[in-house]
């Protein structure tokens, strides 16, 4: 007689509640898997217009130059510090060095660009409470390539860096603050996106419509003060903001399995069932990049902390910020030393040149297809409430260079938009049996080139429900 081992009661219960465990926990996953239980919208299956493709990419991740970017970072880690309290005559230390190594770059790239690049000082003066009280003497460089196109040409798309840097104490001028990751390493891309954009105008390749500014700022750190003055100089000169795209801490990929990809910030905005104009900035940059380059982050930054693309989403403008996939604290912010063992302070050594470059081709590339779209549509409206049709309405201005637009809408519980239809021209268009409730909506254009304009979502009618006599809403 052969005895079989028996399994202990105890043992086999702990394995069946296991295992239904293990079901309950999966089933939410496994039911969003599965196909959705809701009506169709609409009933009939919805169009499917011939769309245009998106332009081919252009600027190649091997013609990123590497050793170009970082030479330039070195140069500003070699002045010190960039502390904006820091001296600006002084040749060899503080921030007026890193500010004459970046105009000499900026210069060089101008040169070879055959002087379509025109370099812009632009000084300023500001107070906080980190300048103590007292007005500070600042100045942030701009690289400008105009556009080609009278109506887009006052448009401005932005790439930025600040180049000023920090120790421990922000107060502090006489402390080292190398600033390479922090943010020399967003400078470099501003210089590099100037260098392959403007040697691309002088081809075929380079038909910019709208205008762009490649800037390396100052004053960040005592209160984004480069931020707000960039978004004042440029009021000023009469642009209109295309799209601001702020590099800041965008230098080092130290985490296992690297490279990464890069975090893109943007905020919700603040208007109901809305997204803000940065959030479709970031959109359209990933959906340009793809999704493999570029993370969505849904913030407007980092928590607790900031960056000059601030004052322009403040603004209502599109404003993003790019910055590494995992920060490095010991790196940042910090006077170099060395305290049990851990060395702190911001240099070279910790960057990875090869993610910076991933970097750079990101922002060059992005800000290259949305100079060539054309005009985003105005006074996107979504009627229809308590129809059966949603009417999705929008203005535009003529342009000849335009195929028409596209309407689009996604779940609202979905990130990223789908094409629904395409329209040749501005005016409404019904969207019969697709319910005004379910979705979002937006609006772009696209050029006979293939490029897309940042989306525009349609706002509602606003129908508060009715409510007792002296409530309010």
């Amino acid at each position: 007689m052969i005895r079989r081992p028996s399994i202990p009661l105890a043992l086999l219960a702990t394995g069946i509640a296991a295992i239904v465990y293990f079901w309950i926990a999966i089933s939410p996953a496994v039911a969003q898997r599965s196909a959705p239980r809701d009506p169709a919208e609409p009933q009939q299956s919805p169009p499917h217009p011939k769309l245009l493709p998106f332009p081919a990419a252009v600027i190649a991740r091997k013609s990123i130059d590497e050793k170009s970017m970082r030479a330039l970072i070195d140069r500003l880690v070699s002045c010190g510090t960039r502390l904006s309290l820091s001296s600006w005559t002084d040749p060899r230390r503080g921030i007026g060095c890193g500010r004459d190594h970046i105009l000499a770059r900026f210069n060089e790239v101008a040169k070879e660009s055959g002087g379509k690049l025109q370099i812009v000082v632009d000084k300023y003066e500001s107070a906080s409470e980190r300048t103590g009280g007292k007005p500070l003497a600042l100045e942030s460089v701009y690289a400008i390539l105009p556009g080609s196109d009278p109506k887009l040409a006052k448009t401005l798309f932005i790439v930025s860096g600040h180049f000023d840097s920090r120790p421990s104490n922000v107060m502090d001028p006489e402390a080292d603050a190398p600033g390479a990751d922090d943010d020399a390493s967003g400078v470099s891309v501003s210089v590099e996106s100037a260098r392959l954009l403007s040697k691309l105008a002088a081809t075929a390749k380079g038909e910019y419509r709208a205008t762009l500014l490649f800037a390396a700022i100052s004053g960040e750190e005592q209160g984004l003060f480069g931020g707000y003055r960039l978004l004042e100089w440029a009021k000023q000169q009469g642009y209109t903001i295309g799209g601001m795209l702020d590099d800041d801490i965008v230098g080092a990929d130290p985490a296992t399995g690297a490279p990464h990809r890069v975090r893109l910030f943007s905020g919700n905005g603040e208007i109901d069932d809305c997204d803000s104009p940065g959030r479709e900035l970031a959109r359209a940059i990933e959906e340009i990049d793809g999704r493999e380059h570029i993370r969505l982050i849904f913030r407007v930054d980092r928590y607790g902390r900031g960056g000059d693309h601030y004052p322009f989403y403040k603004a209502g403008l599109p404003a993003v910020r790019f910055t590494e996939p995992l920060e490095d604290y010991t790196h940042q912010h910090q006077t170099p030393r060395t305290e049990n063992g851990v060395e702190y302070g911001d240099f070279a050594k910790y960057l990875n040149a090869s993610f910076l470059g991933d970097v750079a081709r990101d922002n060059a590339e992005a800000l290259r297809q949305l100079a060539m779209a054309p005009a985003a549509p105005t006074d996107a409206k979504l009627t229809g409430a308590v129809t059966p049709d949603a009417k999705i309405s929008w203005s535009a201005q003529d342009d000849p260079e335009r195929a028409g637009f596209e309407i689009l809408w996604r779940e609202t519980t979905e990130p990223r938009w789908q094409v629904y239809d395409f329209a040749a021209s501005p005016g409404e268009t019904v969207l019969r049996g697709v319910s005004t409730d379910n979705h979002f909506f937006a609006v772009r254009a696209v050029g006979k080139n293939g490029a897309r304009s940042i989306a525009v979502p349609t706002e509602m009618e606003r129908r508060p429900p009715p409510v007792p006599a002296g409530t309010k809403q």
